[in-house]
């Protein structure tokens, strides 16, 4: 939902006109507990927590049913601030494009920038595009290009669908969040929670400095091993990406 309508979601549910009170997110209820001081706020804490936990557990129900049935899943991640019409963007559209003509689903975040060109390029490929929102403070929205949209209230039933439902990640350029899920999916492949499970950084020149962080001070100090410094795959094309993301499957003897 988007134009000059100043409501927003709230989890799944887009809210027309109605702002006072909502820059106050499910995530933030949640995390930022404050100990109760009476009998009564106690009770309704209790009352509260109640009702949040079948919350939380009608969106793992809402994403498993929606994604149930979705096959060779790729996860792409990146900048929303990616401005329409850049060479980032554009990238985005490529990868979005090639990934889908390989014959993968495309999933990202549902927003914009990056996460809608990958999005726009899926639906120029035919494949299927998929967005997995969550509730911000200031509205971002689902953009245009999504076949399935889902908006979550929290971020880490929103995680657990990327996840579960994709085979591998990429990651375009990005800030804080992209950076949020690539060392989540790091730290999940090297406990091994998840094998056969390529990660791919797209843009030498943009993660070299990350990369190189990783695979000299932290294999030098002593706080990875040598060979997790190789969890992640850097590339600058798209086609790139390709290679790696059929390689895998390959080896999970899927369809080649």
């Amino acid at each position: 939902m988007t134009g000059a309508d100043p409501g927003r979601y709230v989890g799944p549910t887009w809210l027309s006109g109605q702002t006072e009170g909502l820059e106050i997110t499910s995530d933030r209820r949640l995390l930022n507990r404050r100990p109760p001081r009476t009998t009564d706020e106690l009770n309704q804490l209790k009352i509260d927590d109640s009702w949040r936990v079948l919350r939380i557990q009608s969106e793992f129900v809402a994403g498993f049913d929606a994604l149930l049935r979705l096959e060779d899943a790729v996860t792409v991640f990146g900048s929303a601030r990616t401005p329409l019409g850049s060479a980032g963007y554009e990238l985005g559209v490529e990868l979005g494009r090639v990934i889908g003509e390989a014959g993968y689903a495309l999933i990202t975040g549902g927003g914009p920038g990056s996460m809608e060109s990958v999005n726009r390029g899926a639906r120029q490929a035919g494949a299927l595009s998929v967005g997995l929102g969550i509730e911000l403070p200031h509205e971002q929205g689902l953009n245009p290009f999504i076949d399935i949209g889902i908006n979550f209230r929290y971020f880490f039933v929103r995680k657990t669908m990327f996840v579960k439902y994709s085979q591998a990640f990429v990651c375009l350029p990005g800030g804080f969040g992209t950076l949020d899920e690539l060392f989540e999916a790091l730290v999940l492949v090297q406990t091994e929670k998840i094998t056969l499970f390529p990660i791919v950084l797209v843009g030498r020149e943009f993660w070299a400095g990350l990369v190189d962080w990783i695979r000299i001070r932290l294999v030098d100090e002593g706080m990875i091993d040598a060979a997790d410094g190789n969890l992640v795959t850097v590339v600058d094309t798209p086609a790139e990406v390709v290679g790696v993301l059929d390689a895998a499957r390959a080896a999970r003897g899927g369809k080649s």
